[in-house]
């Protein structure tokens, strides 16, 4: 159903979305009951119906997990933040006063100082573990030199 709660023929139901996706009907029932997604519509029986755009945000969830690392506490703030600017974009876009302008301007920045602080953290912790094996390599390559000069006859 939509919003005005007529059926939408383009959604899907959970267990479309999950093999769309590639994820179990459990784990997007996880992600709504944690509040990384919410389905765009319910049938007339309250089952989950999922739009393209909720396949896109599933698509992003799995991404920021998957390739960027993101556990879920941080994957919610990025998604709280990706929300509040588009909700800001919107608001910008509709032809607000200059006054409310700014603010939006000032707010989008300091949300985008929010998600960029979550990233440099990410950055900082890969960054440790990058140097940590470096560290062990090169002690690896030490203890391989040191054992190809002793000889047992």
């Amino acid at each position: 159903m939509t919003a005005a709660g007529r059926p939408d023929s383009d959604a899907m139901r959970i267990g479309e979305a999950a093999a769309t996706t590639g994820v179990s009907t459990r784990t997007l029932r996880f992600y709504e009951e944690i509040g990384l997604l919410v389905p765009s519509g319910r049938s007339a029986g309250g089952a989950r119906r999922y739009s393209e755009a909720d396949l896109a945000r599933i698509h992003h969830i799995r991404d920021l997990q998957e390739v960027l690392g993101f556990d879920l506490g941080e994957i919610k703030e990025v998604l709280r933040c990706e929300d509040a600017l588009g909700g800001l974009r919107t608001e910008y876009r509709a032809g607000v006063p200059d006054r409310r302008r700014h603010e939006i301007l000032v707010e989008a920045s300091d949300i985008n100082a929010r998600m960029r602080s979550v990233v440099a953290a990410k950055q900082e912790a890969l960054a440790a573990m990058q140097a940590e094996l470096e560290e062990k390599a090169a002690r690896y390559r030490t203890l391989a030199r040191q054992l190809g000069q002793v000889r047992t006859d």
